[in-house]
């Protein structure tokens, strides 16, 4: 769990007044609203004890927005006039009692926080797995007599069992209404002993409202015959409910003891696995330092850096949101984007016995990136000189939850940003090294670690960069027992192979809100073979272009090096004559999923058939569309009629107009025994580069480096530094 500091109701009045329109709600805000809330449903006599789930900021209309912040909303126009912005926020909570759902709409008049609507919910819908759920369901399983009297069967003792809470996804076996969690189940034999190194073999079932086990899975093992491998249970589909004896019948195998190794990833513990174990000590230190200070302002939440300026928030369910993305070209304030974040990732598994064909987590929409985000430490997940943003996300009580050092905001080397030399004797040359601005978060989900990182370069480029680490999830495996659905990657430990896949939420303003998307397809030159007159060698090629017009869904094509470009036609370049824009880089990034079409994961993770997604953004009394797989994701069964793939039927004309933009990013996991016990980083990017939007390479003015701290490694190499020596520049 990322570490927070839950606190208690402020004194301080909360401000009448914001300093930006989209900046986060307070803890003192949320303090006051939730009180507001807790006032309001005391008048309902059929509402008992509620339970706060979320509760953040209901951002103004985009335009309302726009004409605060003196942005002009179309190409070459004036800011509209600015209007009365009204502070809102939306809340979701339970009542513990009947476990009812509800959703609320609160406004700040009159110096308080009033709420403007209140509605309960459908019962199949759920909104998200908070922390403190999570934390309670290991509590509940601990101390569950059944658990308990499995968990001796194997050498386990009630103080060691740990679990990892997931939402129970997809079954059909629970009633809807029922706030249900699976917990994967593991032991832990000494303090900080890594878990993941000691999976149980058997997964309980909590509803989150009652705490209790309602129901234990035992999965099935594979067996090998002369036949090939075999599961040891009739099909892999899940059994009726039972006792937990029958359940283990069904599953047609004996219970499976934890391996008793340590795997551990903390240096005091890997000592103690491994007597001969120790830390390099041949790694000299490497600092980074900006002696003169760093190059961004901040005010608040905005910051502006090298020509850019952002709105940079923290949010419980995307974790980062970046928003009013402006660039200063030469005077000309360009609006580019107008929100962009992570709008859902789902993780789905490929071993198809039950119950592990229902873990696919959809790590956003299901728990939230900002109620997992870590609190970052100064010198270890960011280098250099740093500032922290902080965040804040309310609990179960009501209280705010505190994260201080959640966004951190600093500036690194990123290698050469373009360089010249004139081959010939006497030429000179040119070298200038590119910085970049990192906005970044970490966060944990169970065991697994996100690292996202927003860069912003001088050269008008933007790059989304996912990191994956952490450590995989893994089942245990039987004596001599392989899976053709996963590595065993230690003794005894099974990870099985799994998928990462992301939805990246693009509201473009490129010079307005008036955007469209423009689809390149490279080819060879079609109808001219080799040796006619047209292609006598038989060497080229062109992109043909094509204007998406109405509301759809677009497949990555390899063969084509296909891509996209988000324009606005109300503008074009001087040179080239095309619309001014940005083009989309996700070809290392375009990943299908492997999962069936009509499979459960994607039934509920329709975002996922398509690299790309392109709709109108309809505001509404709750704001834009957000969210690819419906706002209430846990326990969905179908596609949400307000969801990505829904919104594309509607087929509304996407041309010129204010759209959204959905890229589906990933990867595919195939664990290694190299990813255990904790996995080196993976990462993968998506990036927005302009096309046609500057009248040249923007970064031109920024100075050639000659860094005179950078020596020679060794002084006896024989290099000769004559440009340090003789005050040269050896840069130009």
């Amino acid at each position: 769990m990322s570490p927070t500091n839950v606190v208690g109701p402020s004194v301080k009045q909360t401000p009448v007044a914001f300093k930006h329109p989209l900046d986060p709600l307070t803890p003192d805000e949320i303090t006051a609203a939730s009180l507001a809330i807790r006032h309001y449903v005391a008048e309902k006599p059929d509402v008992k004890a509620i339970k706060f789930i979320t509760l953040y900021l209901l951002p103004p209309p985009k335009k309302a927005v726009l004409a605060h912040l003196g942005i002009p909303t179309s190409a070459g126009g004036k800011p509209e006039t600015p209007v009365l912005i009204v502070r809102r926020a939306e809340s979701d909570f339970l009542d513990v009692t009947t476990g009812n759902s509800y959703n609320t709409t609160l406004s700040y008049r009159d110096s308080r926080w009033q709420v403007d609507t209140f509605e309960k919910l459908p019962e199949a819908l759920h909104a998200q797995i908070s922390p403190e759920e999570l934390v309670a369901a290991e509590e509940v399983v601990r101390k569950d007599p059944v658990v308990q009297k499995l968990a001796a069967a194997v050498g386990v003792a009630p103080h060691q069992i740990c679990c990892d809470g997931w939402t129970i996804g997809y079954d059909e076996r629970f009633p809807k209404q029922r706030r249900v969690q699976q917990a994967l189940a593991f032991a832990r034999f000494s303090d900080h002993d890594n878990i993941y190194a000691h999976p149980l073999d058997f997964i309980p079932v909590v509803d989150t409202n009652t705490n209790q086990v309602i129901h234990i899975d035992f999965p099935p093992t594979y067996k090998k015959t002369p036949n090939g491998l075999t599961l040891s249970s009739s099909s892999t589909a899940p059994p009726a409910l039972s006792d937990a004896e029958r359940a283990l019948a069904h599953s047609g195998r004996d219970r499976i003891h934890p391996p008793l190794p340590g795997q551990n990833f903390l240096p005091d513990l890997m000592a103690q696995d491994n007597k001969n174990f120790k830390l390099r000590d041949d790694i000299k230190p490497l600092h980074i330092l900006q002696p003169e200070g760093v190059s961004f302002k901040m005010d608040g939440h905005e910051l502006e850096w090298q020509n850019w300026k952002m709105h940079i928030s923290f949010t419980q369910r995307e974790g980062i949101a970046l928003s009013t993305i402006t660039y200063n070209d030469h005077g000309e304030i360009r609006p580019i984007i107008y929100r962009l974040s992570l709008a859902e990732m789902v993780v789905p598994y490929g071993a198809p016995e039950y119950p592990h064909h229902r873990k696919f987590a959809f790590d956003t929409g299901e728990y939230g990136m900002g109620t997992m985000a870590n609190e970052l430490s100064l010198g270890c997940d960011c280098l250099g000189q740093i500032h922290y943003l902080p965040g804040a996300y309310v609990s179960n009580n009501g209280t705010p939850a505190i994260i201080k050092n959640v966004i951190c905001i600093h500036e690194e080397d990123s290698g050469v940003l373009w360089k010249h030399t004139d081959y010939r004797p006497g030429g000179r040359s040119q070298t200038v090294r590119r910085r970049r601005l990192v906005v970044s978060m970490v966060c944990t989900l169970a065991n697994y670690e996100y690292i996202w990182n927003y860069h912003f370069y001088q050269d008008g480029s933007i790059e989304f960069e996912i990191r994956l680490t952490g450590i995989l999830n893994v089942y245990v495996a039987d004596k001599d027992e392989t899976s053709p659905y996963g590595t065993v990657v230690a003794p005894g430990i099974n990870a099985q192979y799994h998928q990462h896949l992301f939805s990246v939420r693009i509201d473009p303003m490129i010079d307005g809100l008036y955007n469209s998307v423009v689809e390149s397809d490279i080819i060879s030159l079609p109808d001219a073979p080799t040796g006619s007159p047209a292609n006598f060698a038989g060497n080229a090629f062109i992109s043909k272009e094509t204007v998406l017009t109405t509301e759809v869904g677009r497949q990555f094509d390899w063969a084509k090096e296909r891509r996209w470009k988000i324009v606005n036609s109300a503008r074009k370049h001087h040179a080239s004559g095309k619309n001014v824009g940005y083009s989309i880089g996700m070809k290392g990034g375009a990943t299908p999923m492997m999962a069936r079409p009509d499979s459960w994961a994607a039934k509920r993770a329709a975002f996922v058939t398509n690299a790309l997604w392109v709709c109108r953004d309809v505001e509404g009394p709750k704001g834009s569309r957000m969210w690819p797989s419906g706002k209430y994701v846990p326990q969905t069964r179908v596609e949400p009629e307000d969801s990505l793939g829904k919104w594309a039927e509607g087929k509304q004309n996407i041309e010129d107009e204010d759209i959204l933009i959905f890229l589906t990013v990933g990867t595919t996991h195939i664990p290694r025994p190299e990813d255990w016990p904790v996995m080196p980083v993976e990462h993968l990017n998506v990036t927005l580069k302009p096309n046609s939007f500057f009248r040249a390479n923007p970064s031109m003015d920024v100075p050639g480096t000659n860094d005179l701290k950078s020596i020679a490694a060794f002084s006896n190499n024989g290099y000769n530094n004559t440009c340090v020596e003789n005050g040269a520049d050896c840069c130009h």
